[in-house]
């Protein structure tokens, strides 16, 4: 086993005292957006004497981040698999730096990824259905919104979504057309009316970004609410924006970030469109499966990862065994545990700490008093949590629709015909 060193990462959205705190650090007032655990190349985890994951573990197929943010992040979406190897081939061809600030693939790796919430957790994952974003544009009343809402009647579903997002990319609104749109927010946030926290949310984002157009297409998008132990699935091209509180990604290992706002960084609303015309992909909170009667397990049915949560106590008679696995990252997320292998070697782990485990550490257990997470690559053994979604697919909704619409003709005679 090995006792890990991580790279973190100072973005503006992040925050200044969660991350540091967590680690058991003293906050300096600068931002700490993530901490890498893994094998990426922009950031590899390191052992105590520094020498590089990759070399003792070869190339991680998942990414572990520590997540906090105190303001939105970028609106965006993850490439799936043959998006991100064209991609990646064509800015290698094209010589341009991993690093630089204008690059979009930095590997040719898709990014479903899952967030596990440490904290209360928002963020706006996927798009509503039509109809409520038809009462989300139609109540604001401006001008604008009504022209929006128009055109999505006219081409609805998810196609017509997409649509009209890479209407409002092309062609942004104006800045006077999105106060006016804020102000009407603003005037019925007052009056305690809202859709499922669309106004509240784009009036909360143009605190950070008055005049962008990520504004309105927040109101387009579901706000999700995840408390501590909840985790939900992000399939490659969703479209999101993780708003508030402190998380555990667990990814497929890529760092392909397509944009298209609310971001002081490189931009690319094409490619976001691209991405969402693939297709509608999986959203979905992850119910997790019993390991025991201390573990937990959120295994969202993709080939790179799983995430085990397990606790241990004093007033346990046993040590609490963790789920079998090769590679495995471990993340102490409370308390104080010793993780100990089959060979006996022992670590020490506090909050914040992470330990790497190879397939010759075999079993593993814990014991004192505390929660670590492990994340690892399943097998045909793993149970697959049940996957609950938060907007189901486009077809499935467009057949219930019509079965509706068939009841109600029949439930009012031959007049309706």
């Amino acid at each position: 086993m090995l006792r890990l060193v991580n790279a973190s990462r100072g973005y503006d959205w992040g925050s200044t005292a969660d991350i540091p705190r967590f680690l058991g650090e003293v906050p300096d007032g600068k931002p700490v957006a993530e901490v890498w655990i893994g094998t990426h190349p922009l950031a590899p985890s390191t052992d105590d004497d520094g020498t590089s994951l990759q070399e003792a573990a070869g190339e991680l197929p998942f990414l572990v981040k520590l997540l906090a943010a105190d303001r939105p992040l970028s609106l965006q979406v993850h490439p799936n698999r043959a998006m991100a190897r064209e991609g990646f081939a064509a800015e290698e061809a094209a010589g341009i730096p991993l690093d630089a600030p204008d690059r979009t693939y930095k590997d040719p790796h898709h990014k479903p990824e899952m967030a596990y919430a440490l904290t209360t957790f928002d963020t706006l994952v996927g798009f509503r259905p039509t109809a409520e974003i038809l009462r989300v544009l139609i109540g604001l009343n401006t001008t604008m919104t009504r022209k929006l809402a128009e055109n999505l009647n006219a081409s609805p579903g998810f196609p017509g979504i997409v649509k009209l997002v890479e209407q409002l990319l092309a062609e942004p609104p104006s800045v006077d057309e999105i106060a006016e749109a804020l102000a009407s927010c603003r005037e019925l946030t007052e009056q305690g009316i809202d859709i499922k926290r669309a106004y509240v949310t784009a009036l909360e984002i143009a605190d950070y970004y008055p005049e962008d157009v990520g504004v309105i297409i927040s109101m387009m998008l579901n706000r999700l609410t995840l408390q501590p132990g909840e985790a939900a699935f992000l399939g490659t091209g969703i479209i999101h924006s993780h708003l508030k509180g402190l998380c555990l990604e667990v990814m497929a290992s890529s760092d392909n970030v397509l944009r298209a706002g609310l971001t002081s960084k490189s931009l690319d609303p094409a490619g976001l469109v691209r991405c969402l015309g693939t297709g509608m992909s999986r959203l979905a909170r992850v119910t997790p499966e019993p390991f025991g009667f201390s573990t937990s397990i959120f295994s969202p049915d993709v080939d790179e990862f799983a995430l085990a949560v397990s606790q241990c106590s004093d007033g346990y008679r046993d040590h609490t065994p963790l789920p079998p696995g090769g590679k495995r990252i471990l993340v102490c997320t409370g308390g104080e545990v010793v993780v100990v292998n089959s060979a006996g070697e022992r670590i020490v782990m506090a909050r914040g700490d992470s330990v790497y485990a190879g397939p010759e550490d075999g079993a593993l257990t814990i014991e004192g008093t505390g929660e670590v997470a492990q994340a690892y690559q399943p097998t045909s053994d793993t149970v697959v949590g049940e996957l609950i979604d938060l907007v189901p697919p486009y077809e499935e909704r467009m057949k219930r629709s019509e079965q509706r619409l068939t009841q109600d003709r029949r439930d009012r005679g031959p007049s309706a015909r």
